[in-house]
């Protein structure tokens, strides 16, 4: 879910980017209530290693077909495994927390990404500078962190949760590093799609080996509700999902399309209360609407 490059001439938003949009959120919403309600029947850890491999495959074959370059000759190698790795840091993470924490919490603690991206760019590319109003976004965001975790603390099996949600935390300033690497190197200007296969070839690596080292697969109760859940993260959200995303960037003003992208932690909330019964605490809904104010700040142009 990170751009990589963009076309020169991008439209406003129409109803079809509109629809395409609702969709892909509604998605990405709801892949950690997925992943968390089939977690007794295969680790969150072997899920996430499972749909990145046959993703993986699926982005290999169609770039195959579309005659796209698969050599790694083209100065982007040591970007791209700076960038596997820091993607399958990310979804190491998010898995590790799903353990401990719930679907919402971590939408939620996953999609500080921006605002730690945005503190990262400042530093390092000068045209990303903040302004003052984008630090108050800043702090607006930090300030909902602490309200979030203050939620956490006093809520039943509090240390369990803030467990999670620190671990969804460093998930999202993983993501923040990833588009920080792709913003200054050359897969800046490298196809999407290969910088997508880089970061789900990295996520597979990782998390599955952790998976073998930690004797996932033994763990394994094959179920209908599994196989389904598994394509659904394989064909639908790590495959599907993000080809749209990034199709969407290349024809759309990227500024527009991110604004929709911050439905995504509310979907992962109203999901998981519905679906999995997740309970809500008033210090983390008004931890979580600070967050998601505070992104809103920094990105807004």
């Amino acid at each position: 879910m990170n751009p990589s490059s963009a076309l020169p001439l991008r439209k406003p938003l129409d109803g079809f980017s509109y629809a395409v949009m609702l969709g892909l959120c509604l998605i990405w919403g709801l892949q950690q209530v997925g992943i968390k309600a089939s977690a007794t029947e295969m680790t969150p850890m072997l899920q996430v290693g499972l749909r990145s491999f046959f993703a993986a495959l699926l982005l290999a074959g169609l770039m195959v077909v579309q005659r796209e370059s698969l050599s790694v000759r083209d100065g982007t190698l040591r970007a791209g495994l700076a960038v596997g790795g820091l993607f399958g840091a990310e979804f190491l993470l998010v898995a590790l927390g799903l353990n401990f924490t719930t679907a919402g919490h971590m939408a939620v603690f996953l999609y500080t990404a921006p605002v730690f991206a945005a503190l990262g760019l400042h530093f390092s590319v000068k045209e990303e500078r903040l302004n003052g109003r984008q630090w108050g976004g800043v702090a607006l965001a930090f300030a909902g962190i602490i309200a979030a975790f203050s939620g956490s603390l006093f809520a039943p099996g509090g240390k369990n949760l803030l467990i999670g949600d620190a671990l969804g935390i460093l998930a999202g300033m993983a993501w923040a590093a990833t588009t920080i690497v792709i913003r200054g190197s050359r897969l800046s200007e490298a196809p999407a799609s290969k910088t997508l296969l880089y970061q789900l070839v990295g996520a597979a690596v990782l998390t599955v080996s952790f998976g073998w080292w930690h004797g996932d697969f033994e763990k394994v109760i094959l179920t209908p509700f599994l196989w389904s859940n598994l394509v659904f993260q394989t064909v639908i959200v790590a495959f599907g999902s993000y080809l749209f995303w990034f199709w969407l960037l290349r024809k759309y003003l990227a500024s527009r399309l991110s604004v929709f992208s911050f439905l995504t932690p509310l979907f992962g909330i109203t999901f998981g209360v519905l679906l999995l019964k997740e309970p809500l605490h008033l210090q983390f809904v008004v931890g979580a609407l600070l967050v998601l104010a505070g992104i809103a700040v920094v990105n807004r142009r």
